[in-house]
């Protein structure tokens, strides 16, 4: 399957998700969506046959030798997309929590202007917004979401519904600083991401999206991780804040970008 390329590349981080993948990947197909974007699995070390799976379908994957974590592979699937000059990437789950009807409306509305003239560098797929489809979560995760909403609106003076989702679009200014050193969580990148990209000008939207329970395997949030992740979450966002607000770090390379608003 590997073709001329097209201007959008989907990035799937995957971990053991050979029971899922498959019917990910006849979706996309099935959807149409395979004749006009591109497909990169990133997987994590898995010791399921995930990768295997995906090559015999003739698609691209990158394969770690060691487990490196949700966040390295998303940024290396960056790299891979700055490198061959995509000019969009969406970024989705492989476990069909994503549902691929998702897929073109965060590809248009990443090419969509507002009344200004602007188009969004990076598009959140939002699952709590007007038109989202109902997605229960647990009362933990809830107030996880609820209590970085309060933080990004403050500390970022613009409200985020769904600060945590990993269903995103994203422009080639976005994923290209994304690309570089630094510039991205290597674990866990989430709030703290969308935070420090609102504080450094990059203009982000949100749409509703469609999006289903985990049937099979296990989230890297089960048990006490949510707790886990909260807390670490919230020190991440406050470093975030002090690094780009007091110390100013990372502001030279945005605006090298072209990408900071200015004030």
């Amino acid at each position: 399957m590997d073709k001329t390329r097209n201007e959008l590349l989907i990035i799937i981080p995957a971990y053991n998700e050979a029971k899922t993948i498959g019917g990910l990947l006849d979706n996309f197909e099935n959807s149409g969506i395979t004749e006009w974007a591109d497909i990169l699995v990133m997987n994590d070390a898995s010791s399921d046959g995930t990768g295997k799976l995906v090559r015999e379908r003739g698609y691209r994957v990158v394969t770690h030798i060691f487990n490196l974590g949700y966040g390295s592979g998303l940024q290396l699937g960056y790299k891979y997309a700055a490198r061959n000059h995509y000019k969009y990437v969406i970024q989705m789950d492989a476990d069909g929590q994503h549902d691929v009807s998702n897929v073109e409306k965060l590809y248009l509305a990443l090419k969509t202007e507002d009344s200004n003239g602007e188009v969004p560098d990076i598009v959140l797929g939002s699952r709590f917004v007007e038109g989202a489809s109902e997605f229960k979560i647990s009362k933990v995760k809830k107030f996880a979401i609820k209590f970085f909403r309060f933080l990004i609106k403050h500390m970022g003076h613009q409200k985020i519904m769904d600060p945590t989702t990993g269903l995103q679009g994203l422009s080639f200014r976005a994923f290209y600083f994304y690309s570089k050193y630094n510039h991205f969580d290597d674990r866990y990148p989430d709030a703290n991401m969308i935070l420090q990209m609102l504080l450094l000008g990059f203009k982000i939207v949100e749409i509703p999206a469609v999006m289903h329970q985990r049937e099979t395997g296990t989230s890297m949030h089960s048990g006490l991780k949510p707790i886990l992740y909260m807390i670490r979450m919230m020190y991440s966002i406050i470093a975030v804040w002090l690094r780009i607000k007091i110390y100013h770090a990372d502001l030279e390379g945005a605006v090298n970008d072209k990408v900071v608003k200015k004030d």
